[in-house]
């Protein structure tokens, strides 16, 4: 039970992380660049990087190594799917 607590602590630890998978959950299924991402958002590319860097590390955004480098939310993540289906309920995701 504590990881899943400090899995969520370190998901949604942050403003950023929470615009950020607002912005993927509102397009499950497509792919951001961090250029896209930081338009999305408002935030800064250093608060990008790092937030990006938190929500890969614990298994809720894939990195796809292109060029350039492409990510998407995983949506195959438990964790991921109730935190989807919590934002539809709040309707922060249509």
């Amino acid at each position: 039970m504590n990881d899943v607590w400090r899995e969520l602590e370190a998901g949604l630890g942050s403003v950023g992380k929470i615009r950020i998978l607002r912005v993927m959950f509102e397009k499950p299924g497509q792919v951001f660049t961090k250029y896209g991402l930081e338009r999305e958002t408002g935030l800064k590319p250093v608060d990008v990087r790092s937030d990006l860097k938190a929500l890969i590390e614990i298994g809720w955004v894939k990195e796809h190594q292109y060029d350039p480098k492409t990510y998407e939310v995983d949506m195959e993540n438990p964790v991921v799917k109730h935190l989807y289906e919590f934002f539809k309920r709040v309707r922060r995701v249509r």
